[in-house]
């Protein structure tokens, strides 16, 4: 049984630190703008045990011309539940709670490995890629959401 819900920062790094900063020490995980209240984390359990994370920033790119807009960052699957439907759950639940309060577009910096994955859910490339020190080359990435 999987459910998402709400969870706090600290518990974002078990996740970040296995997938996203491996080799890394475990500050590395805390990303700035993770104890905002406007910042919302959400995690995926299977079976009492977290799977996978989902960290939706209240941060504006000048690129785009939406007045709310949302930042994913942080996303990640434990490499065990991989390629198990858990990372677009929690892109789905991100974008639900991004439409259920006006947001009008997200966007994040797209590890050039999860380009595809994310066009599958309607994600868009903007730009050439680009490097972020330390994690390696990623993509602009974004999608307008579309209102009921």
């Amino acid at each position: 049984m999987n459910n998402i819900k709400e969870i706090t920062p600290k518990e974002t790094h078990i996740v970040r630190h296995s997938v996203l900063r491996k080799g890394k020490p475990i500050e590395s995980c805390h990303f700035d703008g993770d104890d905002l209240n406007t910042t919302h984390h959400f995690g995926l359990f299977s079976e009492e045990n977290l799977t996978g994370i989902i960290s939706l920033f209240s941060t504006s790119n000048a690129i785009f011309a939406a007045q709310k807009q949302a930042q994913i960052r942080g996303m990640a699957v434990l490499e065990t539940h991989q390629k198990r439907g858990i990372g677009e759950a929690l892109v789905k639940h991100a974008e639900k709670y991004c439409i259920e309060n006006q947001v009008n577009t997200i966007w994040f910096n797209a590890r050039t490995a999860a380009v595809k994955f994310y066009e599958k859910l309607g994600y868009q490339v903007v730009g050439k890629p680009f490097d972020i020190k330390e994690v390696g080359e990623h993509y602009l990435m974004y999608k307008e959401l579309k209102y009921e």
